[in-house]
């Protein structure tokens, strides 16, 4: 599946999803480190959420994907933090971004950078990230991963590097899976019990699917791995093109004073996490 290779910023998905991660039950997860957690799709099945891994230290799956990037990494739907924290354990500039204030204060406190931030808002750095992750299902935000590969593109640098976990490897190489979702914690009875908030749009991809829609956002795949039952795509952004029109940041650099949630300025933090720091 390919998409028009303009998109206007009325087009993108909206951009004030925060309400739906800071239900109770994700928010109590986050504070615990531990489930369970789950999105719930209207037909009653509970799709897990590894609130464990998540707020662990990085493992060795992870590690075969921090081993991939280059020059400084944008973590996107970054939640608690094990992957910035792990970079700036090594000394490597990163930022995470999460819908989450409280994803956001965790990955501080790992030790990362981070920013209350949604990707379809205007971002630091647009077009200057030689990295971007979208790992632990993060493709699955905003329920259409043609658009979202499509503005990834306007963040990273012409023949910056983007890296996707898709469905595990288990599932079918061409699953290409549009839901609605509850975030829940699976108690109580019925389809939807233990659910909170409105449901919104979700998706799951196997790789095959995901190299189908990243083809019309001008991504190339370079590589696919499996590591502990869990499977990655890599994919590389052509040098140039017309779908930079995705980015609605106009370029903003990581010295922006626009604030985050919390008061501080954009790139505050860890020492330096911009995409200048290559």
């Amino acid at each position: 599946m390919s998409v028009p290779l303009r998109v206007t910023r009325s087009a993108l998905p909206s951009a004030k999803p925060a309400d739906r991660w800071s239900a109770d039950p994700y928010t109590r997860a986050l504070r615990t480190g531990r489930g369970p957690l789950f999105l719930q799709r209207a037909d009653g099945l509970l799709l897990p959420l590894d609130v464990e891994r998540w707020c662990a230290r990085a493992d060795a799956a992870d590690r075969t994907v921090l081993a991939r990037c280059r020059g400084s990494v944008l973590d996107i739907g970054c939640g608690p933090g094990r992957l910035v924290a792990a970079l700036a354990e090594l000394g490597r500039p990163a930022l995470g971004i999460d819908v989450s204030a409280e994803a956001v204060r965790r990955a501080r406190r790992s030790g990362g950078t981070a920013l209350v931030r949604s990707v379809f808002e205007p971002l630091p750095g647009e077009g200057r990230w030689r990295t971007a992750l979208l790992i632990d299902g993060n493709v699955g935000i905003g329920g259409d991963p043609a658009a979202l590969l499509l503005r990834i593109a306007g963040i990273v640098r012409p023949a910056g590097s983007l890296i996707v976990e898709t469905a595990p490897a288990a599932a079918d190489e061409d699953l290409d899976e549009r839901v609605r979702v509850r975030l829940g914690d699976g108690g109580g009875a019925g389809a939807g019990a233990g659910a909170q908030g409105e449901a919104f749009p979700w998706c799951r991809v196997g790789p095959r699917a995901l190299t189908r829609h990243a083809a019309g956002a001008g991504w190339t795949p370079t590589g696919t791995w499996t590591a502990l039952g869990r499977r990655f795509v890599a994919l590389r952004l052509a040098r140039a093109g017309p779908w930079r029109a995705a980015s609605p940041g106009g370029g903003r650099g990581m010295r922006s004073r626009s604030r985050t949630a919390g008061g501080a300025p954009d790139g505050a933090g860890r020492g330096g996490c911009g995409p200048d720091a290559d």
